[in-house]
């Protein structure tokens, strides 16, 4: 018997910086498409257990990352270029250029603990 496979709902979360399109999650990994709007930035932020890789697919973003606030170190990121995250380190992206960036990670959705916010979210 054929099972249809199509993924008909992906949830739009709207975040003050632009928006995520969530296309799945499940016990395995979690798929998102994120979009970005210039001139914003995300939270400086870590993880304790989430392992995340992220691909800019277009537009230019700036990754701040580092052990801890006082070291980070920043890069930027165009098209086609990638970076991978482990747990435990700090990391922020600043928008250059509007961009659309694809994130597949564990799916540990809400391991995110935030080191400092410009949109005053705990």
């Amino acid at each position: 018997m054929h099972q249809d496979v199509m993924i008909k709902e992906m949830p739009i979360v709207e975040k003050p910086w632009g928006r995520e399109h969530l296309v799945v999650c499940n016990e395995h990994y979690a798929f998102k498409k994120i979009e970005m709007i210039a001139g914003t930035r995300s939270s400086l932020q870590s993880h304790e257990r989430k392992v995340e890789t992220i691909f800019v697919h277009s537009g230019r973003i700036r990754l701040e990352v580092g052990e801890d606030r006082e070291r980070l170190e920043a890069r930027e990121y165009g098209p086609n270029e990638a970076y991978h995250l482990n747990p435990g380190l700090l990391h922020r992206v600043t928008v250059l250029a509007d961009c659309t960036l694809f994130e597949v990670s564990t799916p540990q959705l809400d391991d995110v603990i935030r080191h400092a916010d410009d949109y005053n979210r705990t």
